[in-house]
C-alpha cells in the first residue's frame, strides 16, 4: 500500500499492472511490443548515461542522435557489454541512484568474490513484482484458494523473502518466511511449521527441497504423505524437467521452475500456468550472443536462438543494466501456440559450467538430464569426472529410494553416457552430504560435479566450506 502515499508511484503502479495484464492476456502484438521496447531502451540509455558514474564514462561517445538512430544491429555494434567483472570492480559506481533513494538494500552472496550491491527502489519492485503477480495468479488458482506459502530464502540480504512475500500478498495468500539454514530456525522447526500451518506452497531452491525431504525422513516422516504441499516453486538453481518431476513426486506436489533471475538482473523470465518459463519483454530487452565471439546469434529454421543471454533493463530504477552478459546459456524459442510475443526461455547452465567429455562440449542441462531422466525417484545426485587411459570417465552417486532402484538405473546410465559422450560410467548408491545443497550459494557445477582432471577451483572450495558448516549442524 506504500504507493497510495505517493501520487507518482500510484500512477506508475496502475500503468504497470494494466500493461502487464493486457500483455498476459495476449492483447499486444509484435509491433506494439517493439515500439515499447525501443522507446524504453533509449530512455534507459539516457538515464544511466546521466546518473551512473560507470555508464557516464562507458557511454560517453554515444550521442543523443546516436541513441535515436539505434536499431538492433546498431545497438549491438555501438554499445559495449556490461560484464560481471564490471559489477565487481565498479560496486556503487554502477548505480544510477544513491542507496539513500532505494527502499531496500540487497547484495550478491559473495561466496566466490566481493559481494556486489543490489539496492532496489520502488520502481524496481513495482515493475518486477507486477510481472510475477500477473503470471503466478493462474498457477496458484490451478491448485486451490487461500494458500499458505512458505518462503525459504538463503540470507537476510537476499531479495527472495521480500519479492515472494510481496507477490503472494498481492495474490491474497498467507506468507511465512523461514531460513532453515539459520541456527535460529533450523530444519526441525521448519518442518514443524510446514505441518502445523498446513503450508500448501513453498518457494525454495531444488537443493532446499531435497534437504527438507532428507530431514523429514530422518524424523520418521514421509514427504509425500505427511505434508500437504500442492505447489513447489523452485528458484536459484538450474532445474531440468526431469528434476521437477522427481521432486514433485517426492513431495506429491506440482513442481515449477518459477522464474529465471539473479540478484543483479532481477526478473528475466517467469513461469506460466503451462509450466514453461516465458520472457518478460515489457521489462527486459533480450539478445543472444555467441559466448566465444560476442556476436549476435541468428535464429535457426525454427526461429530458436541458443547462446549466452544478454539483457538490457527497460525500466529506470536504482541499477539498470545495459547489454549485461549474464554468463548463462539459454535457448529462446517463440511461443507459437498462443501467439504471444513473449518467448519460451530454457536455461541451459552457465557458460563457464560447460564440461568437455572426450571432445564433446556438455552443458549442465544435458548432464543433469541424462542422469535424472534414467533414475526415476532419484532424491539427490553427484557426479565425479576422472580420466583413465586417455578416456574421460564418470562416477554417479545416487540417493535412490533403495539399492535395487540404483541397480536398475545402472545399465541405462552406462549405455546413455557411452552413446552420448563415449564415457565409461559407474553408479554408486549412497547418501550424499551437504555439498549438493550449495548450488544457489555458489554454482550448479560446484554443487553437483567434482572434476578430478583439474586442480581444485575457488568455487569448489567455497562450496566445500559451506557444506562443512551445514554438515556440522
Amino acid at each position: 500500500m506504500f504507493t497510495i502515499f505517493d501520487d507518482e508511484l500510484d500512477a506508475l503502479a496502475r500503468r504497470t499492472v494494466a500493461r502487464q495484464r493486457e500483455f498476459h492476456a495476449g492483447s499486444w502484438d509484435g509491433e506494439r511490443l517493439s515500439a515499447h521496447q525501443w522507446e524504453n531502451l533509449r530512455e534507459s540509455l539516457r538515464y544511466v548515461r546521466k546518473r551512473s558514474p560507470f555508464y557516464a564514462e562507458r557511454l560517453a561517445d554515444l550521442t543523443e542522435a546516436g541513441i535515436e538512430g539505434l536499431d538492433a544491429a546498431e545497438f549491438a555494434r555501438a554499445v559495449p557489454f556490461t560484464t560481471k567483472q564490471d559489477l565487481r570492480d565498479q560496486g556503487y559506481d554502477m548505480l544510477s541512484r544513491p542507496v539513500s533513494e532505494s527502499w531496500v538494500f540487497y547484495e550478491t552472496t559473495g561466496t566466490t568474490g566481493p559481494a556486489t550491491p543490489c539496492p532496489r527502489d520502488n520502481t524496481d519492485s513495482i515493475v518486477n513484482n507486477t510481472a510475477l503477480t500477473v503470471a503466478y495468479r493462474d498457477i496458484f488458482e490451478q491448485h486451490g484458494d487461500h494458500h499458505v506459502v512458505a518462503v525459504l530464502g538463503p540470507t537476510e540480504l537476499h531479495s527472495t523473502g521480500d519479492t515472494f512475500g510481496d507477490v503472494c500478498r498481492n495474490l491474497g495468500h498467507t506468507v511465512v518466511k523461514m531460513w532453515p539454514h539459520s541456527p535460529v530456525v533450523g530444519f526441525e522447526r521448519a518442518l514443524h511449521m510446514l505441518r502445523e500451518l498446513r503450508v500448501t506452497a513453498v518457494f525454495c531452491t531444488p537443493g532446499m527441497a531435497m534437504s527438507l525431504a532428507k530431514e523429514a525422513r530422518k524424523a520418521g516422516l514421509d514427504p509425500a504423505a505427511d505434508f500437504g504441499l500442492r505447489l513447489l516453486m523452485f528458484v536459484g538453481e538450474l532445474v531440468t524437467p526431469t528434476l521437477l518431476e522427481n521432486l514433485g513426486s517426492l513431495w506429491n506436489a506440482r513442481a515449477y521452475s518459477c522464474m529465471y533471475a539473479s540478484q543483479e538482473s532481477s526478473i528475466i523470465a517467469t513461469a506460466h500456468a503451462d509450466g514453461r518459463l516465458r520472457t518478460v519483454p515489457l521489462n527486459v530487452y533480450y539478445e543472444v550472443v555467441d559466448p566465444a565471439t560476442g556476436q549476435l546469434v541468428a535464429p535457426d529454421a525454427r526461429r530458436v536462438r541458443t547462446g549466452e543471454l544478454v539483457i538490457t533493463h527497460l525500466y529506470q530504477g536504482t541499477k539498470p543494466l545495459v547489454r549485461y552478459r549474464t554468463g548463462d546459456l539459454v535457448r529462446l524459442a517463440p511461443a507459437a501456440d498462443d501467439g504471444s510475443p513473449a518467448q519460451v526461455l530454457t536455461p541451459l547452465g552457465r557458460v563457464r559450467d560447460r564440461i568437455d567429455l572426450n571432445g564433446h562440449t556438455v552443458t549442465a542441462y544435458e548432464l543433469e538430464d541424462l542422469v535424472l531422466s534414467r533414475t526415476p525417484g532419484c532424491r539427490d545426485y553427484h557426479i565425479t569426472i576422472d580420466r583413465e587411459a586417455d578416456t574421460d570417465v564418470l562416477a554417479v552417486d545416487l540417493d535412490m529410494p533403495d539399492a535395487a532402484a540404483a541397480r536398475d538405473a545402472h545399465a541405462s546410465l552406462v549405455a546413455a553416457a557411452a552413446d552420448a559422450w563415449g564415457c565409461p560410467l559407474t553408479v554408486r548408491h549412497t547418501s550424499l552430504g551437504a555439498i549438493t545443497t550449495t548450488g544457489a550459494m555458489v554454482s550448479w557445477k560446484a554443487a553437483r560435479v567434482r572434476d578430478l582432471r583439474t586442480a581444485s577451483d575457488p568455487e569448489h572450495e567455497a562450496a566445500l566450506a559451506i557444506a562443512r558448516r551445514r554438515d556440522a549442524r
